[in-house]
């Protein structure tokens, strides 16, 4: 006759099977958070302060990175906290390429949003599997993509002059190969046109360049996060530039002050 097991040893032998299998399935386990393509995203510090409606003091006059969002997915993993101490080696560079412009003294409040709302999702891909690794690919994709460069050979410079958004997004095009996605901010009373706040560079999961936007996309989609100082995601917040014309404005350190 064959011995019966203990009970209990049985549905204690499941629930360690169904353990591992969940440990086993890494830290995306809460949920289906797949997505498909990867968002390097550069915002233009002026128009950061403007949005916000925050006496920036002297902000960068260049674009600097907002994040390396994968698209369709926000907080993978709520229990991988942020940890300094494990990008401290990429301090000089993050200061420099991707400042909190809003909070100067504190940029490791954008930071920690940014890898725990972006970070933990892209981290499913293994070159981006870990804070360092997220934050250093974000910092090797913004110097290789050199944005800043480019726009000042093709002409795109701060100015209070306007451009069509459709000469921007040509001109990208005709250097990187895909079409990138151009946001504004939309205007404010008394003025006509958006101005230019967010360029986006679509990326594969091989972090290969790839249209933005894919056929029977939504256009008029908003993605993304609200600027660091904005405690939710209520305001006005980002568009897709719609309009014909639109200024890319100066860094504020070059605006004449009122009556000079």
């Amino acid at each position: 006759m064959r011995p019966r097991a203990p009970r209990g040893v049985l549905p204690g032998a499941l629930g360690l099977a169904l353990c591992c299998l969940c440990g086993a399935l890494g830290p995306w386990r809460s949920g289906d958070h797949g997505w498909k393509k990867l968002i390097m995203v550069h915002h233009w510090p002026t128009t950061v302060c403007k949005e916000i409606e925050n006496a920036c003091s002297d902000p960068p006059d260049y674009w600097t990175i907002h994040g390396l969002w994968p698209d369709k997915s926000e907080e993978c993993n709520r229990s991988w906290h942020f940890n300094l101490e494990e990008i401290k080696d990429l301090l000089p560079d993050m200061k420099i390429y991707w400042p909190d412009v809003t909070h100067p003294p504190n940029h490791s409040h954008f930071w920690k949003h940014e890898w725990e709302k972006h970070g933990t999702c892209a981290a499913q891909l293994d070159v981006l599997n870990s804070q360092k690794k997220y934050f250093g690919k974000s910092l090797d994709l913004y110097k290789e993509l050199s944005l800043n460069s480019m726009l000042q050979k093709l002409g795109i410079k701060p100015s209070i002059n306007y451009y069509q958004i459709s000469d921007i997004k040509d001109a990208l095009a005709s250097v990187y190969g895909v079409i990138p996605k151009v946001q504004c901010l939309p205007p404010r009373q008394g003025e006509e046109v958006q101005t230019i706040g967010q360029i986006e560079l679509c990326l594969t999961k091989d972090l290969q360049l790839r249209n933005c936007t894919e056929h029977g996309e939504p256009r008029s989609r908003r993605w993304g996060d609200a600027w660091p100082a904005r405690a939710t995601d209520e305001g006005p917040g980002l568009e897709n530039c719609s309009r014909s014309v639109l200024p890319l404005p100066p860094p504020l350190s070059t605006v004449p002050l009122h009556g000079e």
